[in-house]
C-alpha cells in the first residue's frame, strides 16, 4: 500500500520542476513511510511513497522493464502476481525482483490495456511507455484504491492518491464544482468522477484512461460490471459454496512479508472473515475491536466471543464515546468534505490496529454483496405498491397524501408514514435515492440561497443516480438496488473511509468481500437466498451456522457509530451554532441563514433529528476552512 503522484505533459516534453514533485510526493508520507523515489525524463514526472508489503528488500518504485522504456507507480496489491509472473517469464520477460509491482511492467509490454483484465487485487496505477508516448492510468474494479487527476490550461496533467498531492500545484483552482456540492448535500460524500473542486477528477472504479502523448483528451474505458443473473442451485449447495469462495478470498489476502492481522468488529461480516482465516492460518489470527461506552453501539461482546472461539491474539481498546476532538483530523485526511460520522470509530480502530500489524483484513462490502442493509427491507416493501400501481396513479394519490401527513419523527416507525407516502409516489430510481440521502430534495432546496440554486441550473443530484441506474444490468429490485450501491455508496463512502482512516496511520486494509471473483459469484444467487423474509445476507448467515454463534448471526443488526446527535444537544452544542452560523460557511453564499438557524433550533431543542445534515454541514465548513482557504496547499 503505497501513495502515488505525478505530472505528464501530454503535448510535449517541457521541464517539469523536481521540488514541485517531490512536494507532492511529501504530502503522501503517511501513505508510505517506509521509502520513496521518483523518475524524471523530459515531460515526465513520476513519484512514489512506499509502505513495504511484499518483497520488502526490493520492489523500489517507480520500476521499470528490461530496459527502462515503461515504468511504473504503483498503489495497491495484486494478488495473483505469482501466476502472472510464471505465465510473463515463459513469455521471455526477465524480472529483477520479486514484488508484485513488477508484473505491471512486463504485463503492459505482453498484453497492453488489457493487463487490468488479468489483474485480481486492489490497485491504482500510472505507467508510462516512453516509446509508445503513452499514458495509462488504472483503477481496480470496485474502487478500493483512489485516484485523483486533472489537466491543467497548458496540458500538463497531474494525479495523486489523493487530492492533497494535486493541491501542492500552484495552478490547480480551487473553484467549487457546484453540481458536487449538490451531490454532496444528499449523499455524504462527493461520487466518482466528480471531485468537490472543479477540473479535479476521481477514475472511477474499473476504468482505465489511455492518454497518447499529443492527441486529445481521451474519455476513461469501462472494463469490467458486476452482471447479475442467477443460476440455479440449492441452499446447501449455495451455503458450500459461499465457504470455499470467501476462504479463497480470505487465503488469497494472506501474502505479506510484514505482521497481519483482522479487524474483528462482532459483525457478521469480520466474524466470518476471522473464522476463515483460523481455519487456513497456521498460527493464531492477530484480531483487534474498540468498543465503546454507549451500549447502543457497542459489539465488543460478540467480538470476544469469537476471539475465544478460534483463539485469536486479540486486543480491544475502549473508545470514549466523546471522541469528538477527532473533528479536525478528519477534515485533514479526508481533503473533500466528508460526512460518514463512523470515520471516527474507523480512524480508531485503523490507529488500534497499527501498533501490532501493517496488514488487517476487513469485512467491508458484504452488505452491497449479500444484500444485508436493513434499508434493503422499507425498499423492497414499496417496491411492492410501486409494481402494482402505476406511477401515473400513485404519483398524484400518494404525493397528495405525503403532503398533507404530518411529520412525525418522534413517533413509532409504524406511525412515521409521511416518508414512506413520499416515496410511494416517486419512481424506483428515484425512491432508493431518497432513503439514503442524508438531506432531502426541499431540505437541500431550503439549505441552498437563491443565488446558489441559479447557479445549480437545474441539476439534481438524480441526475447521476439515474445514469448509474441505467447501466444496472437486471430488471430484479434487490439486485437493482445492490448495484446502485456498488456503484455509489461502497466507492465513494465505505472505501474512502477505511482508506484514508487506514492510511493515515500506514495501515494496510485489505478486503476478501470485494474479491471480484466472489462478488461475480455472489451475483448468480437468487434473490431469496441474499435476502429472504426480512433476512439480510440470508445465504451468508447459514453458512456461518457451523463455524459462528447463532446469537451472533441472527441479533440486530447495529451500527458502526457514534452519538453525534447527543453532542449536537451538549457537548458541541455552541461549537456546532458558532461554526453553522458564524463559520466559513457565511462566506461562501451557498447557504440559506435561516434554514441552518432552523436545523439547529429543531436538533437542539429535540423537535427533529437533524444530527446527519449538521455533521455534513460541519465538515464542509472545515473543508473551507482548510482547503478553499489555502491551508491545504503547504
Amino acid at each position: 500500500m503505497c501513495g502515488i503522484a505525478g505530472i505528464v505533459d501530454l503535448r510535449g516534453r517541457r521541464e517539469i520542476s523536481p521540488k514541485l514533485l517531490t512536494r507532492m510526493n511529501d504530502s503522501l508520507r503517511h501513505r508510505g513511510p517506509d521509502g520513496d523515489g521518483v523518475h524524471l525524463e523530459p515531460g515526465v514526472a513520476l513519484a512514489h511513497r512506499r509502505l513495504s508489503i511484499i518483497d520488502l528488500s526490493g520492489g523500489k518504485q517507480p520500476l521499470y522493464n528490461e530496459d527502462g522504456s515503461v515504468v511504473v507507480t504503483f498503489n495497491g496489491e495484486i494478488y495473483n502476481f505469482k501466476s502472472l509472473r510464471q505465465e510473463l517469464l515463459a513469455a521471455g520477460h526477465q524480472f529483477r525482483t520479486a514484488s508484485d509491482t513488477e508484473v505491471l511492467v512486463h504485463g503492459w509490454e505482453q498484453w497492453g490495456a488489457d493487463l487490468v483484465l488479468r489483474l485480481d487485487g486492489m490497485f491504482a496505477f500510472v505507467l508510462w511507455d516512453r516509446n509508445r508516448e503513452t499514458l495509462f492510468m488504472a483503477r481496480d474494479r470496485l474502487g478500493k484504491k483512489p485516484l485523483y487527476y486533472t489537466v491543467l490550461p497548458d496540458g500538463m496533467l497531474l494525479f495523486g492518491s489523493e487530492m492533497k498531492a494535486l493541491l501542492r500545484h500552484p495552478e490547480v483552482p480551487r473553484q467549487l464544482d457546484v453540481t458536487a456540492v449538490e451531490d454532496y448535500f444528499t449523499f455524504g460524500y462527493v461520487p466518482d468522477s466528480k471531485s468537490i473542486l472543479l477540473g479535479v477528477h476521481k477514475l472511477p472504479p474499473a476504468t482505465t484512461l489511455e492518454l497518447p502523448r499529443g492527441q486529445a483528451l481521451a474519455s476513461p474505458h469501462v472494463y469490467w460490471d458486476v452482471k447479475f443473473h442467477c443460476v440455479a442451485r440449492g441452499e446447501q449447495d449455495a451455503c458450500e459454496e459461499l465457504v470455499k469462495q470467501l476462504r479463497s478470498a480470505v487465503s488469497a489476502r494472506l501474502i505479506a512479508d510484514v505482521p497481519l492481522g483482522a479487524f474483528l468488529s462482532g459483525g457478521v461480516d469480520s466474524s466470518a472473515v476471522v473464522s476463515q482465516m483460523a481455519a487456513v492460518s497456521s498460527g493464531p489470527v492477530r484480531t483487534c475491536s474498540i468498543s465503546f461506552g454507549n451500549p447502543e453501539f457497542d459489539e465488543s461482546r460478540f467480538a470476544a466471543m469469537v476471539a475465544e472461539r478460534y483463539g485469536t491474539d486479540h486486543s480491544a481498546e475502549r473508545v470514549d464515546a466523546d471522541d469528538y476532538d477527532l473533528i479536525d483530523t478528519l477534515v485533514d485526511i479526508y481533503d473533500e468534505p466528508f460526512a460518514d460520522s463512523s470515520a471516527i470509530p474507523t480512524y480508531r480502530v485503523c490507529q488500534l490496529a497499527r501498533r501490532r500489524v501493517t496488514v488487517a483484513l476487513s469485512g467491508d462490502a458484504g452488505d452491497e454483496t449479500l444484500a444485508g442493509y436493513r434499508r434493503y427491507r422499507w425498499h423492497l416493501h414499496e417496491e411492492r405498491v410501486r409494481r402494482a400501481l402505476p406511477l401515473a396513479l400513485r404519483k398524484p394519490l400518494f404525493g397528495w397524501l405525503g403532503r398533507v401527513y404530518p411529520k412525525l419523527d418522534w413517533a413509532p416507525r409504524v406511525l412515521r408514514a409521511k416518508s414512506t407516502l413520499q416515496a410511494l409516489a416517486r419512481d424506483t430510481t428515484e425512491g432508493y435515492l431518497h432513503s439514503v440521502s442524508i438531506m432531502t430534495d426541499d431540505m437541500r432546496r431550503r439549505l441552498f440561497s437563491e443565488s446558489f440554486r441559479r447557479q445549480l441550473g437545474g441539476y439534481r443530484s438524480l441526475d447521476g443516480f439515474r445514469e448509474i441506474g441505467a447501466r444496472a444490468p437486471t430488471d430484479d429490485p434487490l439486485a437493482f438496488i445492490q448495484y446502485l450501491d456498488m456503484r455509489s455508496y461502497l466507492p465513494g463512502d465505505i472505501l474512502v473511509k477505511v482508506d484514508r482512516a487506514s492510511m493515515a496511520h500506514s495501515l494496510e486494509v485489505r478486503v476478501p468481500m470485494l474479491d471480484h471473483h466472489f462478488i461475480e459469484w455472489a451475483a448468480t444467487l437468487a434473490p431469496d437466498l441474499r435476502y429472504r423474509h426480512g433476512e439480510g445476507k440470508y445465504v451468508l448467515k447459514r453458512a456461518m451456522e457451523p463455524y459462528l454463534p447463532k446469537e451472533l448471526l441472527y441479533r440486530p443488526k447495529m451500527g458502526f457509530a457514534v452519538p453525534i446527535h447527543d453532542w449536537f444537544r451538549r457537548q458541541l452544542k455552541q461549537r456546532v451554532r458558532q461554526e453553522l452560523l458564524e463559520g466559513r460557511l457565511s462566506a461562501t453564499g451557498i447557504f440559506a441563514p435561516e434554514y441552518l438557524r432552523t436545523l439547529l433550533d429543531e436538533h437542539q431543542t429535540g423537535r427533529r433529528d437533524h444530527s446527519a445534515p449538521l455533521w455534513s454541514l460541519l465538515m464542509f465548513n472545515g473543508f473551507c476552512r482548510r482547503v478553499l482557504d489555502g491551508g491545504g496547499s503547504s
